[in-house]
């Protein structure tokens, strides 16, 4: 089961939103809005994103990575990894 569950809804609900500011954004592009104002909007969906992506995180290291790191062993190293290669991705994005 995924860490995130208990929240899924909540999680579901903030996707839907970011979805919303990209349909925003198509839109925008449509109506030949201002390369600025359209610049503005992107800003805003990747920061919902960003901020997204960083709760996620979050629950994963404080269930999945402390649950192995619990257990030991090469599930922890396997998680412990895992974890980092996503915070890479996070910071090169």
């Amino acid at each position: 089961m995924a860490s995130y569950s208990g929240d899924k809804d909540a999680y579901l609900k903030r996707l839907r939103r970011i979805e919303g500011q990209i349909r925003g954004l198509q839109r925008m592009v449509e109506e030949d809005k201002y390369c600025i104002d359209i610049l503005t909007q992107v800003s805003a969906a990747t920061k919902a994103l960003q901020s997204f992506s960083l709760e996620l995180l979050d629950e994963h290291l404080s269930t999945c990575v402390v649950d192995a790191a619990r257990t030991g062993g090469r599930e922890a190293e396997v998680k412990v990894r895992e974890a980092s290669d996503a915070i890479a991705r996070l910071v090169k994005s």
